[in-house]
């Protein structure tokens, strides 16, 4: 179960590695935003997915999907109104690097979920175009515009269900391994700053929910929340900045590493 975040899903590679070495691999794929992008990958490949995500996040994949200049990204929301980036690059990008069409073409079975505008509700994407789903699962709003299918329009899924665990549980799986950015990690105090307000309010929602999905677990299901080994207070995580992602990386696998030798996970 991969969890969302942006330029934090790197952690979540780091966390795979870990996985891998410790000779664990998914039967069942379940993601959300950049988790749905990083599951779409294991999920097509589970035997080459630390190598191909590897490469993919130190290539620079989120200079790609949000490429531009500010005068570009200005020029795009002057244009639609509504978004900073087009659609296009991380659609090429997808394409590109999954090279599967349907979900049900994938190795592993995969579901992502997105936020249905028109219903305000979730949807969980279980079969179809798999480029569409993912892209609309990772369709940050103000970032990107919302994802039409169906004559549907859908934004991130992270607005539904950020670590979307209750979902691997009702479909079935007896033990879970919780891939996440490392934001339930870090401490969280009041704001102290007027744009930190909308980010402690989405964090206190993002692991309340967590929170309640892990307390009320059904007796037998078995959960491993792999940690980031970030210990440092949230902060104001600027969403292009690539500098951090090798330190990511490698900091959650040295932490998940440690958690599965000691856990016997």
């Amino acid at each position: 179960m991969l969890g969302g975040g942006g330029v934090l899903g790197a952690h979540e590679v780091g966390m795979l590695q870990a996985l891998d070495e410790a000779g664990v691999r998914p039967d069942l794929v379940v993601g959300t935003s950049v988790g749905a992008l990083n599951g779409a990958l294991i999920a097509a490949a589970p035997d080459e997915a630390v190598e191909r995500l590897t490469a993919l996040w130190r290539s620079d994949v989120v200079r790609t999907a949000f490429a531009g200049s500010w005068v570009a990204r200005l020029s795009t929301l002057a244009r639609t109104g509504t978004h900073l980036h087009p659609v296009g690059p991380l659609r090429a990008l997808l394409a590109e690097t999954v090279r599967i069409q349907r979900i049900e073409e994938l190795e592993v079975p995969f579901q992502c979920v997105a936020a249905s505008i028109e219903r305000a509700a979730a949807h969980w994407f279980t079969s179809g175009p798999l480029v569409d789903a993912v892209l609309a699962s990772c369709a940050v709003p103000g970032l990107l515009p919302p994802v039409v299918i169906g004559g549907e329009h859908f934004y991130d899924g992270g607005l539904v269900h950020s670590i979307p665990i209750g979902r691997a549980v009702r479909l079935g799986a007896k033990r879970v391994y919780v891939l996440h950015v490392g934001r339930v990690e870090r401490p969280l105090s009041p704001p102290r700053r007027f744009w930190e307000v909308g980010l402690v309010a989405f964090e206190i929602a993002r692991r309340h929910r967590f929170a309640e999905d892990l307390a009320t677990l059904p007796p037998g299901v078995e959960v491993h929340v792999m940690p980031a080994g970030v210990t440092e207070p949230l902060s104001n995580l600027r969403y292009r900045d690539v500098s951090q992602i090798s330190a990511c990386i490698d900091r959650a696998y040295e932490a998940s590493s440690r958690y599965l030798r000691n856990s016997g996970g």
